[in-house]
């Protein structure tokens, strides 16, 4: 989620312990009764039950969509802390989402090229933008033409800080430092006397071909840290705001100018490190012995790269402390880079289990019954406003579900079609919302306080800062009863501000119905945070029925 701020006035009583979207709540009739007393909220079997929406028909599907059992809940645990131990940079994160759905039988498409031959009726596919966000998406083996679209958009971009362009730095006192900047709000205090790694995509030339090739490097062993200052030089070390320019800058070592050692990185130091022109350019504004080490990483790979063949790099620096289980009973994750890796894994996993039986206890479904298009979006860039090209408030999305409607069509999309499938989908916009903190219970709203491992959390807002209204809200939890999940409310207090998500965005570029949904976590935007250790199966479950009973739920609704 990204930012939000504000002083909190802590003068409220505290918060009465959150209730839960349960099975014996009761859904409000008008969007004015939406959260009244907090979320005692129930799905009325009484809907209509006419026409799906999404084009297809109101009856039960063919199957039987079987919920996640606990033990299939508990199953996600493991592999979610393995995911992100191992993808500690967002370029990272995507190549490992991108192995796992091809090792499912999901089939990459290039944006480059023309999708009209490749995409056809029950087919499995995903897009990359940048390296650093991918669409995945199921076309029904029943679909036809205008019928809607299950969406769930995540980010899986995390707080993190990136090296400089030129990020050599003078030494000190005899310290190697490395120049880096803040992505969104990182390198806050959460972040002095980490054990920090450093990684992320490498543009490399072949030799052989003269062609350029993006690889992932990593040093997951601490390489960098920013040193506090010790409380006994008083004033200075108490500093409530230091200079993350100069008073946050980590050490990566210590001169070795007096050693005899030498190599092709050393040597390249000695050029102009402020132009960018010539051979091995890129290499010699770099610090050497980073240069070196990333250098032999490569060659482990091929045993024939050189300083002089990277073109350039995109590094992130981040906490290398594993994910791990915590807590007296092992009930808690302790890990970095949850906002929002959380999400991102639990609604790729929900369409692996929707679409092929790939649930981690490996029970097998078929989905010939389909007729809709199922889609996880994962974007870069939430953080800082999704701007840019791959980021959410660009046309990937839109633009993706154009092109798969158009393929399926045989051409023959226009604009009325792509128009009529957006009217006929439903997004779920999934990114951490806050749970509660038992230490700061009087800045939580009253009812609105979400508990670990219980369930995904309804995110609500006034101001247009989620999606979430009457609506999407009953659909919700009409998918939540089908599943047997339950769901939980957030809203922010009034003397705060909301952060916001990539929900609005979307849902106002494509007119899609939404609602913003997301597991709670505790200390968001810490370098490390905290989640049950339920909690990945648990959106996982709810996601999954989503995409299970889209079209059963849809067809509740006028």
């Amino acid at each position: 989620m990204t930012r939000y701020s504000n002083k909190l006035v802590f003068r409220i009583p505290q918060p009465a312990v959150p209730d839960v979207l349960s099975r014996d709540s009761k859904i409000p009739s008008s969007p004015s009764a939406l959260f009244p007393n907090g979320p005692n909220l129930r799905g009325n079997d009484a809907y209509p039950r006419e026409s799906s929406a999404s084009g297809g028909s109101a009856q039960l599907p063919k199957r039987m969509k079987k919920s996640l059992s606990t033990a299939e809940v508990e199953s996600y645990t493991q592999p979610f802390l393995d995911f992100i131990t191992q993808n500690p940079t967002v370029f990272h994160a995507v190549d490992a989402v991108a192995t796992r759905l091809e090792s499912k039988g999901f089939t990459k498409l290039s944006s480059r090229e023309q999708w009209n031959v490749k995409i056809k009726k029950g087919g499995k596919y995903f897009v990359e933008r940048n390296g650093s966000s991918i669409i995945a998406f199921c076309v029904g083996s029943n679909y036809k033409p205008g019928n809607g679209a299950a969406v769930i958009a995540a980010h899986i971009d995390a707080l993190t800080t990136k090296v400089k362009p030129i990020p050599t730095k003078p030494t000190k006192a005899g310290y190697v430092q490395l120049g880096i900047a803040p992505y969104a709000g990182a390198l806050n205090k959460t972040w002095w006397d980490r054990d920090l790694g450093i990684g992320g995509k490498v543009l490399v030339k072949d030799r052989s071909t003269g062609k350029i090739q993006t690889k992932l490097v990593k040093l997951d062993h601490p390489i960098a840290r920013i040193p506090t200052l010790a409380p006994h030089f008083g004033a200075p070390a108490y500093d409530p705001n230091p200079n993350p320019e100069t008073q946050m800058v980590p050490i990566i070592g210590l001169d070795q100018s007096g050693t005899e050692r030498t190599s092709t990185s050393d040597n390249l130091s000695q050029q102009n490190t402020g132009l960018l022109q010539g051979d091995s350019v890129f290499a010699a504004t770099q610090p050497p012995r980073l240069v070196h080490a990333i250098t032999r990483i490569l060659n482990a790979e091929d045993h024939a790269t050189t300083a002089s063949d990277i073109i350039n790099w995109e590094l992130e620096v981040f906490d290398t402390q594993p994910a791990q289980l915590g807590g007296l009973d092992k009930e808690f994750i302790f890990a970095p880079r949850i906002d929002d890796k959380l999400c991102t894994y639990a609604a790729i996993e929900a369409l692996l289990a929707s679409t092929s039986g790939t649930s981690a206890q490996g029970n097998s479904q078929l989905t010939d019954d389909d007729s809709v298009i199922k889609v996880v979006g994962c974007f870069d860039d939430e953080e800082i406003g999704s701007l840019l090209r791959q980021g959410a408030k660009s046309n990937f999305l839109p633009s993706t579900i154009e092109r798969v409607v158009a393929a399926v069509t045989g051409g023959q999309c226009s604009p009325e079609l792509v128009s009529q499938t957006f009217a006929n989908g439903f997004m779920i916009s999934a990114d951490v919302s806050h749970a509660v903190n038992p230490n700061y219970l009087s800045v939580y709203l009253e009812n609105h306080a979400p508990q670990l491992n219980v369930g995904v959390a309804v995110q609500a807002d006034p101001n247009g800062h989620t999606t979430t209204n009457s609506v999407s809200t009953a659909f919700l939890q009409r998918v939540a009863e089908k599943c047997d999940s339950k769901l939980q409310v957030f809203q922010i207090r009034n003397d705060s501000r909301s952060g916001g998500t990539v929900g609005p965005m979307l849902s106002s570029a494509m007119g899609m119905r939404a609602i913003d949904a997301g597991l709670p976590q505790l200390s968001m935007h810490s370098i490390r945070a905290t989640v049950g250790n339920l909690d990945p199966g648990l959106g996982v479950k709810l996601f999954k029925g989503f995409f299970d009973h889209f079209e059963e739920v849809d067809g509740e609704f006028t």
